[in-house]
């Protein structure tokens, strides 16, 4: 039943086998006597693709729900003690996942010489049941699905900023309207598209950017903005450590951009397992009550919880 669960979720018996470590052949073996058992097909079979037959279709659901219970039988009873191991599947931001999971994950991990954590970084937004993410975080961006569980880690602020060079040649903007003469650094999963949104006070402004550079990675972002390419749309856990050693500096510190929030995601159809369990928990204790980027920033009158 795993097997096939696999092989749907895939659609290729090459890759079920890569995940489950077995050949392709015995993946095939598997599928065929489980068709066998039931006495139904389950499968089309071509050279390029395997779907789902209107039996397959309909067995895929309660077989996958078996298949997570057993899973999670076998979780609570291995992991019953202090020690976690075996596999924790995690997928991040690439900007949140380079600059601040990786380091937490692996003090984490290292008093659990059993774990075996596997951190995707991706900036797009997947599904983390469809691809078997044990835990995913995401900034923003959250689902509305009854299918995931959701737990808030920190607040996520957001803050623009640019390097000295590009500040000394172009200016300092003094207010939103003002970013319309800039060269503006834009990540592409905003929302509202090139139109950033500012509050203070109860006063609100939206002001259309024409955005000079693009990307859908705040990576990417950063490096052109320290090339003094122009302002950039960040968060302050990306750019603390470029506004505490000055190579950028904040802009338009007295209004707010919009608060989004940095969270945790697992399915919703079980109870999390121990290791999804205790590595939220260490996660929220190291993030909260104010995350160590907006500690940090509150020295040098950045924003701050």
């Amino acid at each position: 039943m795993e097997i096939f669960v696999e092989v749907a979720r895939l659609k290729s018996f090459s890759a079920a086998g890569r995940r489950l470590g077995l050949s392709r052949a015995l993946v095939s073996k598997h599928i065929l006597q489980l068709e066998e058992r039931l006495d139904v097909r389950l499968l089309h079979r071509s050279t390029r693709e395997v779907s789902l037959t209107d039996a397959g279709q309909a067995y895929l659901e309660p077989c996958s729900a078996a298949v997570l219970q057993a899973q999670e039988a076998a979780r609570i009873v291995m992991q019953s003690g202090d020690e976690l191991a075996g596999p924790l599947r995690i997928q991040a931001p690439s900007s949140f996942g380079s600059t601040w999971l990786a380091d937490a994950l692996a003090r984490f991990s290292l008093p659990h010489p059993g774990l075996q954590p596997l951190l995707h970084v991706d900036d797009a937004l997947l599904d983390p049941i469809e691809h078997g993410f044990d835990l995913t975080i995401r900034v923003g961006g959250i689902p509305d699905s009854r299918a995931l569980a959701i737990r808030p880690l920190a607040p996520c602020r957001g803050i623009l900023c640019a390097s000295p060079a590009y500040l000394e040649k172009f200016g300092v903007p003094e207010t939103p309207e003002a970013l319309r003469a800039h060269r503006c650094l834009h990540f592409s999963h905003l929302t509202d598209g090139t139109a950033w949104r500012f509050a203070r006070a109860g006063e609100q402004r939206v002001v259309r950017v024409d955005a000079a550079f693009t990307s859908n990675n705040g990576l990417v972002l950063h490096g052109a903005a320290l090339q003094g390419m122009g302002i950039v749309y960040s968060t302050t856990f990306l750019a603390m450590r470029n506004l505490l050693d000055g190579t950028l500096v904040p802009v338009l510190t007295d209004w707010e951009l919009p608060l989004n929030y940095l969270s945790a995601l697992y399915p919703a159809s079980r109870q999390p397992s121990p290791k999804v369990r205790r590595l939220i928990d260490f996660l929220l204790a190291e993030y909260q009550p104010v995350p160590p980027w907006d500690a940090a920033l509150a020295t040098i009158h950045a924003p701050s919880a």
